[in-house]
């Protein structure tokens, strides 16, 4: 009975400090979260400052529409799709989701087993071998804020060297986004073609009456423009990705709590029922004894026999 009731308290005490070790991680990962949220205010002003320039540079020349669909027709009918995964374990099915998001993802008249796929994220790579992705490149997922930048001007190198390669014409990134819910939202967003008319041009009542002064040719300059745009987008995308991911986290390590307690007042149960069945075996034992000792002293002494001589 003591071995079994040791046995318990030790696995107690290592609940005792999973539980820890959960509350830790759950920490860690609302803190990482909450960092990643704060960072978006930037990278979205960022942006926006690069599409006012674009827009400015959309005056100076005529033909950007007609230029870029005659480079995309120069080049092979191809997709490709950048998808997001976690790079960290315990986030629940949180790679499934966006792996399926992205097999789900439009990529218009490009069949799934001609589009090639940049992952990001170690955790994924098995989810998206196990459904037969295409993973043509892949890398790891930041696992903190500041490596966000370094990340995205990786992949904006990997994505346009593709693109002047003539490897793809469309490219699509899918990821994750923060949700308050216990539901994995992910959101597919097109990068190229680059929709130059989604930067509308200043009107003529409101367009400046100078010129901006450059010293690039205007289409090299809205070519670089728009790759500083589609950084920015990357930016923003692994940012959201990351705050998404440690909010799985965040969940998982809550559901994991609850587990832990639950655990825990099982074996709890069990100690009390082990240690009372210990102190039960205990009395019986004193009480049996104290009964045999009792019956012992009140055993009658025997009596002389008839003409023996007396005992002194």
């Amino acid at each position: 009975m003591s071995n079994k009731l040791s046995e318990v308290q030790a696995r107690m005490n290592g609940v005792h400090g999973l539980e820890s070790v959960v509350g830790a991680m759950r920490g860690i990962a609302a803190a990482r979260s909450r960092e990643a949220r704060s960072r978006l205010d930037g990278i979205r002003a960022c942006a926006r400052i690069v599409s006012e320039a674009i827009g400015d540079a959309v005056l100076l020349i005529d033909d950007h529409a007609s230029h870029e669909t005659a480079n995309a027709r120069g080049k092979q009918d191809a997709g490709m799709v950048i998808v997001l995964c976690a790079e960290q374990g315990f986030v629940g099915t949180y790679n499934e989701h966006v792996i399926d998001a992205a097999l789900a993802s439009s990529t218009g008249t490009t069949r799934a087993s001609s589009t090639e796929y940049l992952l990001l994220g170690d955790r994924g790579i098995v989810a998206a071998t196990e459904r037969g992705l295409n993973v043509g490149w892949s890398a790891p997922m930041v696992t903190h804020a500041d490596e966000v930048p370094a990340l995205a001007d990786r992949l904006t190198g990997v994505l346009f060297q593709r693109l002047v390669a003539g490897r793809t014409t469309r490219v699509s990134v899918v990821h994750a986004t923060p949700n308050p819910t216990a539901s994995v939202q992910t959101v597919e967003q097109t990068l190229l073609p680059f929709d130059y008319g989604r930067f509308s041009a200043a009107s003529p009542a409101t367009a400046r009456r100078n010129p901006p002064l450059i010293n690039l040719a205007p289409q090299q300059l809205l070519s670089q423009l728009a790759e500083e745009y589609i950084f920015a987008q990357l930016c923003e995308a692994i940012m959201l990705s990351f705050a998404a991911e440690n909010e799985a986290r965040m969940r998982a390590m809550i559901a994991a709590r609850t587990n832990v307690h639950d655990k825990l007042e099982a074996l709890t149960g069990d100690y009390r029922r082990l240690r009372q069945e210990e102190i039960t075996s205990e009395i019986v034992e004193l009480s049996a004894g104290s009964i045999a000792a009792g019956r012992s002293s009140k055993k009658p002494r025997p009596r002389n026999e008839p003409g023996s001589s007396p005992s002194f």
